[in-house]
């Protein structure tokens, strides 16, 4: 559900300006001096929408436009052929989406909805409130490249470009170019598609950039941050099972999660959902530490059939299961309540006794194995030179009590988030880019893909179609079409994030 909070800011927040609007163009006395103020700043309101627009850019984009005409005729012919082939692939890929959504709907799996490509994003209900700054300069910066690749496509092709500017739609920031349609008209349907697809083009360009940066980042940051070391805790939450005195801190280094060795925030990750996966981990000890249950209590089924041999509120103390020794009559599963700290440091992992044999000092242990709920796994998490943090839990809680990164600082004055806020920005703008550029190529109503669409007919069906009205009757429905398959996905995906 969206968070009436958030829902009460925004629709009071817009409430307040388009009262204040309203109310200063009705005044007698403020009317012309408010109006004459909108229009010398380029500002223009209406309801749920604000935008400005400036001429200001205009000679950096014919700088823009006179660098290497060569170079840039060779790079808006591909942006042509990367248009066209992203109009194709948006719909396929919107299509896949639709099915996927409606495979989801159908489902009570909740791991389905991670597997769409694309996804409705509302800020405070699937997108985080903390990440809402990346967000919005991701989107913004995504756009002004967008637009910039259109106006230097434009004057390219002598189409003059009348201005820039910026709106803002509800929440959502954007960018716009206004072209003068005239030119716009006069000039080839394959002028106007290579103007048509820079858009697209550029948000491409940008989402590969921001992966290369990505991709580069530990090579870049390579002389004050360390790689490989570990996962470096950022953030602990607070009243998590992460936190307290024995818990992990900022700072601190994650370097294995039992027998599984950490090196990185995709080895922290991988590891858990081995860990999840797989039988609970067992531990060698000496047998003659072994207490049987009858001295704290005897052994007894939980509800869901798995056994217990503690007190419900013991904090300290857990219900380990062995075999019986070999040298008692017959092999049977026993169950002994031990201090769980003490049995579990400094001793190796096992499956079974035969991994507690020690050859060397002929001393055998037994394997213990921690008797815990289904799905419940105690895990020993590895952070020198600190001890051992004890979890007991659902692994997925322990992977969302704590933010980390690659990035180890090898100085002490250096800030921990910088490499994360660069990683988090650098995914958020290959995330929106590259969604800008399939939504604006699906051949949509009032998107780029709908005058795409008709500069692709009319270069294309010119000859076999002669009839104009029977090639705009064509695109018609095709833009129909494909404006049907986006708000499908649109409103359903709305659903799917709003109402379950």
């Amino acid at each position: 559900m969206i968070p009436v909070p958030l829902l009460v800011c925004v629709m009071g927040g817009w409430c307040a300006v388009y009262l204040t609007d309203t109310l200063l163009k009705l005044s007698s006395t403020h009317r012309i001096r408010y109006e004459s103020w909108l229009a010398s700043r380029g500002l223009m309101l209406s309801p749920f929408h604000v935008r400005w627009q400036t001429t200001m850019f205009n000679r950096l984009f014919a700088y823009c436009a006179r660098i290497n005409p060569r170079a840039q005729y060779l790079w808006f012919n591909s942006g042509l052929v990367f248009g066209v082939v992203a109009m194709l692939g948006s719909v396929v890929l919107l299509t896949r989406t639709l099915q996927q959504t409606l495979a989801q709907m159908t489902s009570e799996d909740p791991r389905m909805g991670g597997q769409q490509a694309l996804q409705v994003v509302i800020p405070g209900v699937n997108l985080p409130t903390s990440q809402l700054a990346y967000f919005f300069i991701a989107l913004l910066l995504s756009g002004v490249i967008h637009e910039l690749g259109h106006a230097v496509a434009a004057l390219r092709e002598q189409v003059r470009v009348n201005g820039f500017g910026i709106f803002v739609f509800v929440v959502y920031p954007g960018a716009f170019v206004d072209l003068f349609t005239t030119h716009l008209s006069l000039i080839s349907p394959t002028q106007q598609l290579r103007i048509f697809c820079a858009g697209v083009w550029h948000n491409f360009v940008l989402c590969v950039a921001a992966l290369a940066f990505l991709f580069l980042l530990p090579f870049l940051l390579f002389p004050v941050y360390s790689t490989g070391g570990g996962a470096l805790v950022t953030e602990v939450v607070q009243g998590s099972a992460a936190d307290g005195p024995r818990g992990l801190a900022v700072g601190d280094i994650v370097t294995g999660l039992e027998d599984c060795p950490v090196s990185g925030v995709e080895d922290w990750s991988s590891c858990l959902t081995r860990l999840s996966h797989t039988p609970q981990t067992g531990y060698c000890v000496p047998g003659a530490s072994l207490q049987p249950s009858w001295a704290h209590g005897r052994a007894f089924k939980r509800l869901d059939g798995t056994m217990d041999c503690c007190s419900n509120n013991s904090l300290t103390d857990l219900c380990f299961s062995y075999m019986r020794p070999p040298g008692k009559n017959s092999r049977e599963r026993e169950y002994a309540c031990m201090p769980v700290r003490k049995m579990v440091s400094g001793t190796q992992v096992c499956r079974t006794d035969a991994d507690c044999v020690d050859g060397h000092a002929h001393v055998d242990g037994i394997c213990v194995t921690p008797s815990l709920e289904n799905r419940t796994r105690f895990i020993r998490v590895t952070h020198p030179p600190n001890t051992h943090m004890l979890f007991v839990g659902y692994p997925p809680h322990l992977q969302y009590a704590v933010s980390l990164t690659n990035f180890i600082p090898r100085f002490g004055f250096l800030h921990l988030d910088l490499p994360v806020f660069l990683e988090t920005f650098c995914k958020y703008v290959v995330s929106l880019s590259g969604a800008l550029a399939v939504v604006n190529s699906v051949p949509c109503f009032a998107l780029d893909g709908q005058w795409m669409l008709n500069a692709l007919l009319e270069a294309t069906l010119v000859t076999v179609v002669t009839d104009r009205q029977r090639r705009e009757l064509i695109g018609f429905f095709l833009l129909l079409a494909g404006s049907a398959l986006l708000a499908a996905n649109v409103a359903l995906g709305l659903w799917m994030v709003t109402a379950r």
